[in-house]
């Protein structure tokens, strides 16, 4: 549309809507599902040529096109970020070198002399973290003598008893018990050079005065000298290959994640399991799944993904394709509701280890994790079930299946009135205190934005008074900050949890005008960029002073419009200038250009570009501005 000084923001907005809903209704796959890409770093890359390299299985091919890729992505400094326009981090930076070197790149050649010389100046391989210096040893480029030690009898330890594996996260679980195989194994596949130009010969001190930090320090250098007895070190690392065997997915996977997928390869390959094995094959083969080539300037380019999320990029376009108005029986709306209720899982899952009397019935993240249905999915499922006419549900309909995972979500909710994402009760921060745990998040404790999307989706069922509610109300009251913003553990950052947990608490009956709401509403209009949009760096994650500061993007601008609109905000001037700022910055296409990172693997550590985020939300926010809009009018 032309838009002219006459034409309303309500018009403007409806345009905008239009065109977004229509290029994500071009994007539906046939069989019902959406699916965006998942971007991360180039560690995906570099670790998976150094996995072929250690398999014996690397070809030219991938190689040249995975090196083509991480080469497209060195900044000018020479450095590698783990996040668009983010600080150069010393462990990415060593692992993209070393792939480099791998796929021939001589030490000597500019962009490798940049990459030296920067991690030279900042402590060398040294100062890397663990899993570096782990990919490093297994390449034959570090001692295993250096490296915290992980035993396999760890698996022996009974589920009540601390440091236990179901103490970790999902995530980590999986990748400790597999490497507690490669460790005992302490393999060395040499890399057919050395690495001696990133070697600074100093040791970091890493002093701690955590007094379980230095006890568990102690504890390590015990654990170097132990050598244990043979049969209980092979009957350990039996029930760990058992253990690891049998949560390989149907597509080869292991949690639909790459770390613990790599290291059971490699687990297993240690203990004798030929290529050709079914495991193993399976494994291999599901790796292409997650693999993009595409045509770069130099060539052909390939990529991982460090996990796939179409249950979760189909139920939020769901959601958001009503929002947009889209009709409840729409085929489009019919045919996504047949796919999730077809994701659904009804089978056992770690999860049992703290629940075990509960009944299943969630969903998870990937096509392929069905021993790792989360609650964040779930939630998220059943708020877009209910937008779909149930005249074109198929079978019994969806009901059961809300009704299954609302049972599921009640049942997983920890002793604190809140969520985690995959367990419930994953608290023990016991573990964070371990030598090997210097990168990402290793445990599951609830946060505010997972437990904001299971209040709203008991709330949107008229479950409002609900025990499991009332519990999750109290719980994010008292998690908001002194701000009025909450944390966002699984988005980018405080907008994420803001935008989450307004709209839930609005849901589950608190007042607009109450302190908690107002306080919130308050903070994301001090927050608002002065182009009218909202934007927050995943730097404040290491320093809250950045909370909610940052270039303006689609999503982040959405997740604000969201909470405002929530908290009957939609005649608001931030509202307004948030609404223009959408419209103003979309493409022709119906899309925004959004290359920063909004989305959160690990706090710190480990960051996502969902790149449906920046059509799904802010279809949701303009569908319920002009909604808002139109009932103010009526």
């Amino acid at each position: 549309m032309t838009v002219t000084d006459d034409t309303t923001v309500e018009e403007i907005a409806a345009a905008t809507l239009a065109r977004a809903r229509d290029h994500l209704l071009g994007l539906q796959n046939p069989a019902g599902w959406w699916q965006g890409e998942l971007e991360t770093n180039v560690t995906m890359d570099a670790e998976d040529l150094l996995l072929r390299h250690f398999l014996g299985i690397l070809t030219p091919p991938e190689t040249a096109e995975s090196a083509g890729w991480i080469r497209n992505q060195q900044r000018d400094d020479g450095t590698w970020a783990n996040f668009y326009g983010g600080p150069a981090d010393l462990s990415t930076t060593v692992e993209a070198y070393v792939a480099l070197r791998l796929a021939g790149d001589e030490p000597d050649a500019p962009h490798m002399k940049l990459a030296c010389d920067w991690i030279i100046s900042q402590g060398g391989v040294e100062a890397t973290r663990v899993f570096t210096r782990l990919w490093l040893a297994l390449s034959g480029r570090w001692s295993w003598d250096e490296l915290p030690v992980i035993p396999p009898e760890l698996i022996y330890l009974p589920s009540w008893f601390p440091l236990n594996i179901y103490d970790w996260g999902c995530w980590a679980r999986q990748t400790i018990v597999a490497l507690a195989i490669v460790q005992s194994f302490r393999p060395s596949r040499p890399l057919p050079f050395t690495i001696d130009e990133l070697k600074t010969g100093t040791k970091p001190a890493q002093p701690s005065r955590d007094p379980w930090a230095r006890a568990f320090n102690a504890l390590d250098q015990a654990l170097h000298l132990y050598r244990p007895v043979k049969s209980v070190r092979r009957a350990a690392l039996r029930r760990c290959a058992e253990w690891v065997i049998a949560r390989q997915e149907r597509d080869g996977c292991w949690g639909g994640i790459q770390p613990p997928w790599v290291y059971s390869l490699m687990a297993l390959d240690l203990l004798g399991y030929d290529l050709d094995h079914p495991v193993m094959a399976r494994g291999l083969a599901g790796i292409d799944r997650f693999t993009i080539t595409e045509q770069g300037p130099d060539g052909p380019i390939r990529r991982l993904e460090a996990c796939q999320s179409p249950v979760w990029d189909t139920a939020l376009i769901m959601i958001g394709l009503a929002d947009a108005g889209l009709p409840a029986d729409h085929p489009a709306l019919a045919s996504a509701a047949r796919w999730v209720l077809g994701e659904e899982i009804r089978g056992p899952g770690d999860w049992q280890v703290r629940r075990p009397h509960l009944a299943p019935g969630g969903w998870a993240f990937e096509f392929d994790n069905d021993n790792y249905p989360d609650t964040d999915d779930t939630a998220e499922v059943v708020l877009a079930l209910r937008r779909v006419d149930p005249k074109t549900r198929p079978g019994d309909g969806a009901q059961p299946a809300i009704d299954r995972g609302l049972r599921w979500l009640a049942g997983m909710q920890s002793k604190d009135g809140g969520w985690g994402a995959f367990d419930a009760d994953n608290t023990r921060n016991l573990v964070n205190k371990l030598p090997f745990c210097d990168f990402g998040a290793v445990i599951d404790p609830p946060s505010a934005d997972v437990t904001a999307h299971i209040v709203e989706a008991f709330a949107a069922e008229g479950l409002h008074r609900h025990p499991a509610v009332i519990r999750g109300v109290t719980w994010l009251l008292r998690a908001q900050e002194p701000d009025g913003s909450w944390f966002g553990r699984w988005g980018a950052n405080y907008i994420y949890g803001t935008g989450a947990v307004v709209p839930a608490l609005i849901a589950a009956g608190v007042k607009p005008y109450k302190p908690a709401i107002r306080r919130a509403v308050a903070w994301l209009e001090e927050h608002q960029n002065p182009d009218g949009g909202w934007g927050e760096d995943l730097r404040s994650y290491d320093d809250p002073a950045l909370a909610g500061q940052g270039t303006s993007t689609a999503s982040q601008t959405a997740w604000a419009l969201l909470a405002l609109l929530a908290a009957g905000e939609h005649h608001g001037g931030a509202a307004e200038r948030g609404v223009r700022w959408l419209a103003q910055t979309q493409r022709a296409d119906g899309t925004w250009d959004e290359p920063q990172y909004t989305g959160t693997g690990f706090p710190r550590d480990f960051y996502i570009n969902y790149h449906l985020y920046r059509l799904a939300f802010p279809l949701s926010a303009l569908g319920r501005y002009v909604r808002a809009l139109e009932v103010g009018s009526a």
